[in-house]
């Protein structure tokens, strides 16, 4: 079971090798801390690992890479070597300067809010905010006439709810693993398992679980690349069919049924809640709403902004294309 995930240091490459930084007789033995190399970099992480940014702080040691880390024996120090440059670096460690920077960085959840898009006052905090109590609405029931209950807390069946909300669909391995993190999170100090999480965990529980680099529309279209083929227009496209098949049989398995429910639902066919509020599934009708929906040959855009409903970003202009704007531009002022 993975028992947690945090976000770590994102400084150009994965973490190469880390080592846990010794501690003397005498000194503080909870506090600890964690070195690290990343491909060309030397880092100092503390410990625990809980997604705040500015725990971590990482420099240059060898730009042309990084082959082996180690310690010395009281912690004050980490020597580095390189690979073609031949060279072993000694680092003298200032561990005041490390916990300056996490003073200056904010206390409790002010670090987690400037990873959010817009920070504390953002409207993607109002919406997360907003989407978090109505799930307890939608707990409770939509159309209950009874008092409603409000709490600082939401049930645990639904995370993955605000989580596709907020515009980030994990698998349903990632979603088991987000649960069992926040379910076994006080087992060993209470023998209880958690049954739900309030606000600030649950925005500590997507900042670590989202992807870092969020979802690039190029990572789309190299799928198409290999998956498609190229049309008569010159797109890159993949059959119906094939792409049914392919989400079916690929990946984490969905059966022909899971599959009409979740594109009928994005195509906009289900109301709110799916198969569980709806009864028996129509999967006959369904079938023919997705063929009627989804044309026969899907190219990326279309999979994108059509299917799954996200935003396509304008294309980076070239510098012919800057050039030419420049140029009407100035033709415009003169006229």
């Amino acid at each position: 079971m993975c028992r947690k995930t945090a976000l770590g240091p994102t400084y150009g490459s994965p973490l190469e090798k880390i080592l846990i930084l010794p501690v003397l007789d005498g000194h503080d033995l909870t506090k600890r801390y964690l070195a690290y190399v990343t491909n060309d970099k030397v880092g100092l992480q503390i410990l625990p690992i809980d997604g705040n940014p500015h725990k971590s702080s990482a420099f240059i040691c060898h730009p042309g890479g990084v082959s082996n880390l180690a310690s010395s024996y009281d912690g004050r120090h980490i020597f580095t070597a390189g690979g073609s440059d031949l060279t072993v670096m000694k680092w003298d460690i200032d561990l005041n300067a490390l916990e300056a920077a996490v003073s200056l960085g904010g206390e409790d959840l002010t670090p987690f809010y400037n990873l959010l898009d817009g920070g504390r006052e953002g409207e993607f905090f109002r919406e997360l905010e907003d989407y978090f109590y109505y799930v307890q609405l939608r707990h409770q029931g939509i159309d209950t006439m009874e008092s409603r209950q409000v709490s600082t807390h939401i049930p645990l069946t639904q995370v993955p709810f605000v989580m596709r909300a907020m515009g980030f669909y994990p698998s349903e391995e990632k979603i088991e693993d987000m649960l069992n993190e926040v379910k076994f999170s006080e087992y060993v100090e209470t023998g209880k398992q958690v049954t739900e999480i309030n606000l600030g965990d649950f925005i500590k529980l997507y900042i670590n679980h989202r992807p870092a680099f969020g979802l690039s529309m190029k990572e789309i279209q190299n799928a198409f690349q290999v998956l498609g083929y190229e049309t008569e227009n010159g797109e890159v496209a993949i059959n119906r069919e094939d792409l049914l098949q392919l989400l079916q049989s690929r990946g984490e398995h969905l059966t022909e049924e899971e599959l009409a429910e979740c594109l009928t639902t994005l195509l906009g066919m289900n109301p709110e809640g799916g198969r569980s509020e709806l009864g028996t599934y129509d999967s006959t009708g369904a079938e023919a709403f997705i063929e009627e929906e989804i044309p026969e040959e899907i190219t990326a855009e279309i999979f994108t902004a059509d299917i799954l409903g996200l935003p396509i970003p304008e294309p980076e202009k070239t510098d012919t294309e800057i050039t030419d704007e420049l140029g009407t531009s100035e033709m415009s002022s003169k006229t």
